[in-house]
């Protein structure tokens, strides 16, 4: 019989130390908030810039009232299919490319750092515990992230997606999942694979934002009658689910979704065959979301009570600033720990526990 997992304050997954991220007008030192997860001095619902009435920038962490479930520990058989995965990532030293007759392409220190224990556990549960599955799509994602130029797309290149913040990365839901909100209406470029790129920086950026003992977000869609009889074409919905199936598999935590125009619903009718049903579930359609997340981290016009205004020059650097740093921290722990495949991504991200023991090095060898 499976414990039911306990839950544990998000607020307590946090960066900022006691001593200096704070200034005095209430806005964040972002060089100081990867030094320590153990002290806060930051306030409830604090920002990047300290705005507050319209806020402008990211909430620095998840709402005090948010829980951040423990995991349920995995069963011997569990645990046997993740060692055989782990034993067979450990031994790659190349990637194939996609490309007919091209050479395979070395295994990077990224490469290796991206594959956590709470990653391969994540292809394990995607693929139902199938340990060939599982390791056959983890390299297929390696490829895919190297080939698809994820580390090229810089804040730079994606910023005229985002000019009008069709995309917001705003405050965590009850869970402490980051909230990447889609705002259809503000569409501004025309449709290309730029505009699936500009989704995908933002999954990244969303998930640099997850506080320890975190692994999933909500995503937040509000078809408001501005939409009008506009939708993505089926090609591009097509192309976002797989990506997100494929390659970012168990990160959904919840899609929720309202102000939903009848001709959204057919696209919905139209895409639905090719959502998984495991996803299928997570999606809720015209909800009270303050049900789902506090209302003081809810926008307002999600029914929050967030009053936020986009500012493209606050809110862009602000966001990559952050993640930037955040990132920053989970690779000196990496390094600092060995730079060993299958680490811990609750230690990573500044959780206090240490690092994992059930790891290896680059060579194979268990530590």
């Amino acid at each position: 019989m499976t414990a039911i997992p306990e839950a544990s304050p998000a607020s307590a997954a946090l960066i900022p130390p006691t001593d200096g991220p704070v200034k005095e007008n209430g806005s964040v030192n972002i060089n100081d908030l990867h030094t320590s997860a153990a002290k806060l001095s930051i306030a409830e619902n604090a920002t990047v810039d300290g705005s507050t009435d319209p806020v402008k920038t990211p909430f620095i962490n998840p709402s005090s009232t948010s829980q951040i479930l423990t995991a349920a520990a995995l069963t011997a058989d569990q645990t046997a299919k993740y060692e055989k995965v782990l034993t067979t990532v450990s031994s790659w030293t190349t990637k194939p490319s996609s490309t007919p007759n091209s050479p395979a392409i070395p295994i990077t220190d990224s490469d290796r750092m991206w594959l956590t224990r709470d990653c391969l556990l994540r292809f394990l549960r995607a693929t139902r515990w199938s340990v060939d599955d599982a390791s056959k799509r983890l390299l297929a994602t390696l490829t895919w992230r190297h080939e698809y130029g994820l580390e090229s797309h810089t804040p730079e290149y994606i910023s005229p997606e985002n000019a009008t913040g069709k995309q917001v990365l705003l405050g965590y839901d009850i869970g402490g999942r980051p909230c990447l909100y889609l705002n259809p209406s503000r569409q501004n470029t025309e449709r290309s694979n730029k505009q699936v790129e500009h989704l995908v920086f933002m999954l990244e950026r969303t998930i640099d934002l997850m506080p320890p003992g975190q692994e999933m977000l909500s995503l937040l869609i509000n078809f408001d009658k501005k939409m009008g009889g506009d939708r993505p074409p089926l090609w591009q919905g097509k192309m976002c689910l797989n990506i997100l199936q494929s390659h970012y598999p168990e990160r959904l935590g919840r899609a929720l979704v309202i102000n939903i125009p009848w001709v959204v619903w057919t696209f919905f009718k139209l895409i639905n065959p090719f959502i998984d049903p495991m996803t299928r579930e997570k999606l809720k359609f015209d909800q009270d979301l303050r049900q789902f997340v506090p209302p003081a981290q809810l926008l307002k016009t999600y029914g929050g009570d967030v009053n936020f205004t986009y500012d493209h020059e606050a809110y862009w650097p602000a966001l990559n600033e952050l993640a930037a740093k955040k990132r920053a921290a989970m690779v000196e722990r990496w390094a600092s720990a060995g730079k060993k495949i299958g680490e811990s991504e609750f230690y990573l991200r500044g959780g206090e526990d240490g690092a994992a023991t059930n790891v290896t090095n680059g060579d194979g060898q268990a530590t």
